[in-house]
């Protein structure tokens, strides 16, 4: 099953760990570390409680990585003219688009926009980021199936995207913590990703 006919079939808390998971691989963007989401993941478990929380838990979110960013000086995104510096710029942006778009409610129509435009910011961060050019001329295609010319970093967050739906598909709440382990992996990639590319610019 394609990843556009995974999201489409998905339910909320699908919907909303699979927005969670391309955000959170995509957090050294934005200077966060490794527990920055770790809330918001805690709220996807529970069924009970203030339904207010997940807003809460999303301002605190905010106000923790607000500012940063992952490639300059300061926290701010590297001035650069070069394509590398303007390709990292749009990344940067891309992430804290996620962040900003996040709904107040983990239900209903927004969810389900936010989960289907995180799945195409993070995979561009990816080919953004990737030092092997995508063949695709759109991301579009990918998601819906036809994977040939895909680079490697954008291959492997369009497995993780599909992985973290179906999940939540087969298991319900008990898929959660595998789909986090499945993110704590892209996390972690991308953080070396980021690395690398700092080195390199010096």
């Amino acid at each position: 099953m394609s990843l556009v006919e995974l999201i489409g079939q998905a339910d909320e808390r699908g919907l909303a760990a699979s927005g969670l998971a391309c955000l959170d691989r995509c957090v050294p963007l934005l200077g966060g570390d490794d527990e920055a989401l770790r809330p918001l993941w805690a709220d996807l478990a529970t069924d009970t409680g203030d339904p207010g929380q997940w807003a809460g838990l999303l301002d605190q979110v905010r106000g923790k990585l607000g500012g940063t960013g992952g490639f300059g000086p300061g926290g701010e995104p590297g001035a650069d003219d070069s394509a590398d510096g303007a390709g990292e710029d749009e990344a940067v942006s891309l992430a804290r688009r996620m962040l900003d778009a996040a709904p107040a409610e983990r239900s209903g129509a927004g969810v389900r926009e936010w989960a289907d435009a995180c799945s195409v910011a993070a995979l561009r961060i990816h080919q953004l980021l990737d030092p092997l050019k995508d063949a695709a001329d759109s991301l579009d295609a990918h998601r819906e199936g036809r994977t040939e010319g895909m680079s490697p970093l954008v291959a492997a967050e369009l497995r993780r995207q599909v992985t973290v739906l179906e999940l939540l598909a087969g298991h319900g709440p008990a898929g959660l913590r595998p789909a986090l382990e499945v993110c704590t992996e892209g996390r972690r990639v991308l953080r070396a990703v980021v690395s690398r590319r700092s080195r390199r610019r010096g």
